[in-house]
């Protein structure tokens, strides 16, 4: 009796279904054709499903795009920075070597001026040449023969507003000459003091940090010399002729006085007049006056 009674039950439960499926269907089907408000409300629900999936992939691309639009700027940026480095880097070497340029036309300037006050026949020349080591002091000059040097022709230069006597040429090649300055052990220079115009021999101590010496100085001069006195070439040469260096050059100044009371003759050292470190232009000279020549062309036309 169960068994049947289940059977019918179950067999209610599937019409009941079956009948609420076609009501639904039929109710679909009313609604449907009656207003269209469902599948109206399926379309913007889909509508609004769809543009949330728009707008998440619109904001992915947006940022992946910013961010490859942001490296390409940077590398911009970057090469734009290297390019303003190496222009700063031009600019600043120009800077320099228009800053050399403008001391190189002072120093050459003040070396022309120094050249119209020279009384001497004369020729300009430049130190090319020098030893590194120390061990010998002569340096080279870029002037020669073909320039008329020769030897043992005085060699000067102007240096801190001093006309200064630098030393002599030994050798004359065609294109360059040795020269060697007055700190050298074989330089002999015949000098006196400025002020008190006694006589001595200046002679060198073969590097250009030593001071030089001034000996065979008569003692009747030590009350005469103080210290600072500028010590000036003589002009005289050997038998009291007119001598390789020109009379009135600066050599030094007084900067120790020797004396000993045995000795028949006193010696000071000196301080050079000329910084030989630094030094870039000279003057090679002769002793011919050029008032002379004038006098001796005047004669001519007369």
């Amino acid at each position: 009796m169960k068994i049947g009674g289940n059977r019918k039950q179950k067999k209610r439960l599937n019409a009941d279904i079956y009948v609420f499926a076609a009501l639904a269907l039929i109710s679909f089907i009313l609604l449907f054709f009656s207003t269209l408000s469902f599948v109206v409300n399926f379309r913007n629900v889909g509508l609004s499903m769809f543009s949330g999936i728009r707008g998440g992939i619109y904001g992915v691309s947006s940022q992946i795009e910013r961010t490859v639009n942001s490296i390409q700027e940077l590398a911009v940026l970057q090469r734009e920075y290297v390019e303003l480095t190496a222009r700063i880097t031009r600019y600043e070497q120009l800077e320099r070597t228009s800053a050399e340029i403008r001391q190189e036309n002072y120093r050459l300037r003040e070396q022309l001026g120094f050249s119209e006050q020279i009384r001497y026949r004369h020729i300009p020349a430049e130190i090319i040449g020098r030893d590194p080591d120390n061990l010998f002091s002569s340096f080279v000059i870029n002037k020669g023969k073909r320039n008329g040097l020769n030897s043992n022709m005085a060699v000067i230069a102007f240096q801190d507003g001093i006309q200064a006597l630098v030393g002599k040429v030994v050798q004359s090649g065609q294109f360059e000459s040795l020269v060697m300055p007055v700190y050298d052990v074989s330089s002999f220079v015949p000098a006196r003091f400025a002020s008190s115009r006694y006589d001595g021999l200046v002679e060198g101590q073969g590097n250009s940090e030593y001071p030089l010496l001034m000996r065979l100085i008569s003692k009747r001069a030590r009350d005469k010399i103080n210290f600072g006195d500028v010590v000036v070439s003589s002009g005289i040469g050997s038998s009291g002729s007119s001598g390789i260096y020109p009379p009135e050059i600066n050599i030094g100044r007084v900067s120790r006085i020797l004396y000993k009371e045995y000795e028949t003759s006193m010696e000071v050292e000196l301080e050079s007049a000329i910084d030989f470190s630094r030094l870039e232009y000279v003057f090679v000279i002769d002793t011919v006056r050029l008032d002379t020549d004038a006098a001796a062309e005047n004669e001519s036309e007369d």
